[in-house]
């Protein structure tokens, strides 16, 4: 039994009360994680607060060398925090599962540690010398999404450690133990109150709540579903926060009457059933031409069929169970829906626990549930289209714009496809494959604000211009 505690200025906080932690391969619980109570999180605040204080006044060089000695903890540790995630978010460590995590973890962590906004000069003549500053906000809270506890910390923290703020981090209650974990290793490197994490079980109180309200944390970084999104972004509206949130997707993927079916297979599946479907930037909607739409299925199908699935912790698995209750009864229900309106090619019956095979339907169109709502779990819709004028309009006819993907031969053709779709990035021949040198937001209802590489670190800073 993991017994896991709360880091609040640098010591180790039990809380009153804990919650269980399930493994969702197996409904065991697998650990315990505190539940803070309003003055847990005032005490973070305020560690956070005086942390800034010195941590903020250190020069870039020291910055980021703090960063890099937390990405070289994180590489330490990879094996212990990838069994960790593997246990409480269900996902294998092989394949793109938890090692991969990890994996990418690390890279982000150097890659962000390297940035830099260095001062600008925009005027210096006889009139007089213009100087552009970034600088610090103070507190940044984090709260982070239970599909990936800790590759998403590490998109929240290392651009705010590497710009002077001081943070405090709240993980999902679904899966609290990596992150509490990150954050102790953490603090092994920082100086105390740099980096904090409180937790809670989102019953007894929000947590995350007070975190959007609380007067001490200047901005939030936020990961997770639209509706909770409105809910911070309304809260933290009281104080004037800064905010970046990066909200659901309904991702859709238009493959091109020229692209060879069996070749773009892999591709498809990987880009679909990544983390099980659980990856707010996974393809949601394959809209396929008329010409190759039942050669697309079949090849896509048969690669489904080779994937095995199962327990993560078991080497050989590569998909692993929908991680809790919840979401496996929103997948479910989208399923049987979709089944009495379009064609089963894989999959659509649950198995044991919170194991949903990966599920392919053919036969539907926009306005089924299916296609219109983010599933966010292993069931792909795939929908017949004849005109590209057409399918690019069915692709748009969404409140989300996170991503989007173009499969074609002709990378030309491919690009301008892809500049009339309504969403932050799109792919041309993959999906969802996100970079730590490019920035990464939505448009629409998915959120405003970027994230990664120079763009998403000015996130981070407030503008200071100084006239001499």
């Amino acid at each position: 039994m993991y017994v896991a505690k709360m880091t609040i200025g640098g010591r180790a906080v039990p809380g009153t009360t804990t919650f269980e932690v399930k493994n969702p391969s197996t409904g065991q619980v697998i650990g315990t994680a505190p539940n803070a109570s309003n003055s847990d999180l005032d005490s973070a605040v305020s560690a956070a607060q005086k942390a800034f204080t010195s941590w903020s006044r250190k020069s870039d060089d020291e910055l980021q060398a703090a960063c890099l000695a937390v990405a070289t903890k994180i590489n330490a540790h990879s094996e212990e925090l990838a069994t960790l995630i593997t246990l409480e978010q269900g996902k294998p460590l092989n394949g793109l599962g938890s090692r991969w995590e990890m994996g990418g973890a690390g890279a982000w962590a150097n890659y962000t540690s390297g940035l830099s906004l260095p001062m600008k000069v925009l005027q210096d003549n006889g009139q007089g010398r213009v100087e552009l500053h970034r600088k610090p906000l103070g507190v940044v809270g984090s709260i982070t999404p239970w599909n990936f506890p800790v590759m998403i910390a590490i998109w929240h923290v290392l651009p705010a450690l590497r710009t002077g703020n001081t943070v405090v981090l709240k993980p999902s209650p679904y899966t609290p133990l990596a992150t509490l974990r990150l954050i102790e290793l953490f603090n092994e490197v920082l100086p105390a109150g740099v980096i904090n994490c409180v937790t809670g079980d989102d019953h007894s109180g929000s947590i995350g709540a007070a975190m959007a309200a609380h007067p001490g944390i200047r901005k939030i970084v936020f990961t997770g579903s639209c509706a909770t999104g409105r809910k911070v972004m309304q809260s933290a509206a009281t104080t004037m926060k800064r905010l970046t949130l990066e909200l659901g997707g309904n991702d859709a993927g238009i493959v091109l009457p020229d692209c060879d079916p069996k070749a773009i297979a892999e591709g498809l599946f990987w880009g679909s059933f990544i983390n099980n479907g659980q990856t707010c930037a996974a393809m949601k909607r394959l809209y396929v031409h008329e010409s190759i739409h039942d050669d697309v299925c079949e090849h896509l199908v048969a690669f489904a069929k080779s994937v095995p699935m199962g327990d993560g912790m078991s080497e050989q698995n590569m998909l692993g169970p929908v991680q809790n209750r919840m979401q496996f009864d929103k997948v479910a229900s989208l399923v049987t829906d979709a089944r009495k309106k379009g064609e089963l090619l894989l999959g659509g019956e649950a198995g044991d626990g919170l194991f949903f095979p990966a599920t392919i339907i053919a036969g539907l169109k926009n306005g089924d549930a299916l296609v219109d709502d983010e599933q966010f779990g292993p069931a792909l819709p795939v929908i017949r289209y004849r005109d590209v004028e057409e399918v690019i309009k069915a692709a748009n006819d969404s409140q989300n714009g996170l991503g989007g993907s173009v499969w074609s031969r002709d990378i030309e053709h491919a690009k301008h496809v892809a500049g009339q779709m309504e969403c932050g990035s799109v792919w041309i021949n993959k999906h969802g494959a996100i970079q730590p040198n490019a920035p990464f937001g939505g448009t629409k209802s998915s959120g405003f604000g970027v994230e990664f590489a120079e763009e998403g670190l000015q996130e981070y800073t407030a503008q200071q211009v100084i006239f001499s």
